[in-house]
């Protein structure tokens, strides 16, 4: 259940928000100053400070986020969907948060086993043992294919057990290279991870935080649209408007306004960055002039 009303000491209801600590903590604290909030992460204190007198952030484990924002101790938090599901935590999943649009990797939890191991899929796993750091994630996923296994909870360095104290782990892995350094090959994919703003069910059917809760995800939705892409601003020729809006791949339609000379426009459009090195030098020759490219924080849609 949700905890009473908390209150600033300004007297301005709260909303506590679970921040992950550890992997995700330094993308989350970019996303947010993104987003334009203010934030300092102590090094000994479990409260980063934030410009918001409605937010009380509280720093986390990511695999324990699920658990305190199902019991009611926090009312929303991020973590990820391979915590979420280990926990089986009672909470409500409002947003995937893709940090990087385009360079983003989901985190993969893999079976893996030694390169001259004789197990070839999960159905070989019979009565073998298995070392991982979410046991109840394996456990679902054997019992799922009709296989019974020994699944160990293992508290770190779960890539050198094989062969001597696992026949096989699950693992995450974004790269797979340090599966591969410790003559590991994967076999499978049990699970695939991205962040997820969750919330706290009694506390999202309240209105004041459930409000609160869309209009934070509306800005770091907005940042995340952001990343990877920029403005462009230019003045073009009425006669080349045609040709210039011809090579815009833009997000949604290019806003076109009149210029004082009415042989000319302005175009202000949002591409991909990747694009702008290739697609200026095309704009000037279809007549684009006066290109400016700036950065975005947030696209809100």
């Amino acid at each position: 259940m949700a905890l009473g009303v908390k209150r600033s000491k300004e007297g301005t209801q709260v909303l506590r928000f679970g921040f992950p600590k550890g992997s995700l903590e330094g993308m989350t604290a970019q996303l947010f100053e993104r987003a334009g909030y203010q934030l300092q992460i102590p090094e000994r204190s479990l409260y980063p400070s934030i410009d918001d007198p409605e937010i009380e952030c509280v720093l986390i484990r990511a695999q324990e986020m699920a658990r305190y924002v199902g019991q009611g101790v926090l009312d929303a938090g991020i973590s990820g969907h391979d915590w979420i599901t280990e926990n089986q935590a009672h909470v409500r999943e409002l947003c995937e948060l893709r940090y990087a649009k385009t360079s983003f990797r989901p985190t993969r939890w893999v079976l893996a086993v030694p390169e001259d191991s004789p197990i070839r899929g999960a159905k070989d796993l019979e009565g073998k043992r298995i070392a991982t750091e979410c046991v109840g994630l394996v456990e679902r996923w054997l019992a799922e294919r009709g296989v019974k296994a020994q699944v160990e909870f293992s508290w770190g360095a779960t890539e050198v057990k094989p062969p001597l104290l696992a026949d096989a782990i699950v693992d995450v892995t974004e790269t797979g290279s340090s599966l591969r350094a410790n003559q590991l090959r994967v076999i499978d994919t049990v699970l695939e991870s991205t962040p997820r703003f969750i919330a706290n069910r009694d506390s999202h059917a309240d209105a004041w935080k459930r409000r609160k809760m869309e209009r934070l995800l509306l800005v770091l939705r907005g940042a995340i649209q952001a990343i990877d892409r920029v403005g462009l601003m230019m003045n073009v020729p009425r006669r080349c408007l045609g040709d210039v809006i011809a090579l815009l791949p833009a997000l949604g339609t290019p806003t076109v306004s009149n210029l004082a000379d009415e042989r000319w426009v302005a175009i202000n459009t949002v591409v991909a960055e990747r694009l702008v090195t290739d697609l200026v030098p095309k704009l000037a020759e279809a007549g684009a002039r006066a290109i400016v490219e700036y950065p975005l924080n947030k696209i809100l849609e």
